[in-house]
């Protein structure tokens, strides 16, 4: 059985908070490689999952585009993230 909309977006949310680095210093952030700012990837991340964490527990439900779009940007951020060698 599919999970409800509510559901997805709060597991989409946490299988992305376990996965990001978002607890790395900055300066393990900014080390080594630089391709594309992580630090800021990793701010758009943390405001877009913030907002949606605000959203669903005020009862706001998010539409299946709204679920699709937070999960193609985190795909895309995590793409950057691992080209900077902060996640593999």
């Amino acid at each position: 059985m599919k999970p409800d909309r509510i559901t997805a977006m709060r597991d989409l949310i946490i299988e992305v908070r376990n996965e990001f680095p978002f607890a790395l210093p900055e300066a393990e952030i900014c080390a080594g490689k630089c391709v594309g700012c992580p630090k800021k990837l990793l701010e758009l991340a943390d405001t877009e999952l913030t907002h949606w964490e605000t959203e669903l527990d005020a009862g706001e439900t998010p539409s299946f585009g709204e679920i699709a779009r937070l999960g193609k940007m985190c795909k895309n951020i995590r793409r950057g993230l691992v080209r900077n060698e902060l996640i593999h």
